[in-house]
């Protein structure tokens, strides 16, 4: 498999057990990835005009509760 149509091709082959097994690898696969670029980000600084703002608010009164 090299392209995403044989990804795409090969998926729709998959018994419901195998697909349900391919799905939790991707989400963790995905979710891995995320959290580097989120670290990534991070460490660059692309993130401190965010939480300075969020910071901002905060102190002003405007945050909400979770």
């Amino acid at each position: 498999m090299t392209t995403v149509e044989d990804i795409e091709k090969a998926v729709t082959k998959l018994t419901p057990e195998q697909l349900a097994r391919f799905r939790a690898w991707f989400e963790d696969y995905d979710a891995r990835l995320f959290d580097e670029k989120i670290e990534r980000d991070a460490k660059a600084g692309k993130l401190d005009k965010l939480a300075d703002d969020a910071i901002r608010a905060h102190r002003k009164g405007l945050a909400r509760d979770l």
